[in-house]
């Protein structure tokens, strides 16, 4: 009898978010469902680890195919933790999400949820990060849900390159069925970040981070960015090498 697939769920917007509630409920269709996410929400915390603490989890659910465990931890904590600790066996894929909020774009750089997939994808298990463009935290996943059956399906039935994750971005509803799937490039784009300066009592000054997207390239139909707004789940292949391999030559020439 052929051993059931045995997948690994986490996020960063913790281990309660509805969004991950919703990517549980899909990938146990799939197989047995190990879910190891933050204790509480690890936005924003990109590759980061814990070195200086040490990592406590707990265990919250556990029954025949399926354990639930929150840690105290970033998200690429937990799928450290997961990986070398708390599964008796390599899972077979890596699931992170789904993120209240979208990681299109320049977020991805920053994204706990899409660190987390990578961090799958560097220990050569194919690796998927999703993310619904509404931060709401009683958001409606009902169409998200359908892109991630579709899409966990195809990469089980196609698999994935060594060192090549998925980054998938699903447009907020709003009223509308989503038009479908497109699989595009990284829009180029930047946080213009800024930051509210306030005093406190004691006159110490302090900072809130605040700021917006900009979209470098708002016209370019084959970005994530584009089609999100045309109402298109967009599907970005991301690789764990950073190299930028055509520019090495031109490097060279420096004669460093």
């Amino acid at each position: 009898m052929e051993e059931k697939k045995l997948i690994l769920v986490t996020n960063d917007d913790g281990v309660s978010a509805k969004g991950i509630k919703c990517l549980i409920d899909v990938a146990r269709e799939f197989g047995e469902v190990a879910v190891v996410a933050p204790s509480e929400a690890m936005s924003g915390m990109s590759h980061a680890i814990t070195i200086k603490t040490p990592l406590r989890t707990k265990k919250l659910v556990e029954e025949e195919g399926y354990v639930v465990y929150s840690c105290t931890g970033t998200p690429v904590d937990c799928v450290k933790l997961a990986f070398n600790q708390l599964l008796d066996r390599r899972p077979d894929l890596v699931l992170s999400g789904i993120n209240h909020g979208s990681n299109a774009s320049a977020s991805v750089v920053y994204s706990g949820t899409m660190a987390a997939a990578m961090e799958g994808c560097v220990n050569f298990v194919p690796s998927i990060g999703f993310s619904l463009s509404n931060y709401d935290a009683d958001a409606d996943f009902s169409e998200a849900k359908i892109i991630v059956r579709k899409v966990i399906d195809r990469v089980i039935k196609e698999g994935l390159d060594d060192g090549i994750c998925l980054n998938v971005n699903v447009p907020e509803m709003n009223g509308k069925a989503i038009k479908g799937i497109k699989v595009v490039r990284q829009s180029k784009g930047f946080w213009k970040e800024e930051f509210d300066r306030r005093v406190d009592p004691s006159k110490g000054e302090y900072f809130w981070l605040t700021g917006y997207f900009h979209n470098a390239e708002p016209d370019s139909e084959d970005t994530d960015e584009f089609v999100l707004k045309d109402n298109y789940a967009s599907v970005v292949p991301v690789s764990v090498d950073l190299t930028a391999h055509n520019y090495i030559d031109k490097i060279k020439n420096w004669n460093l």
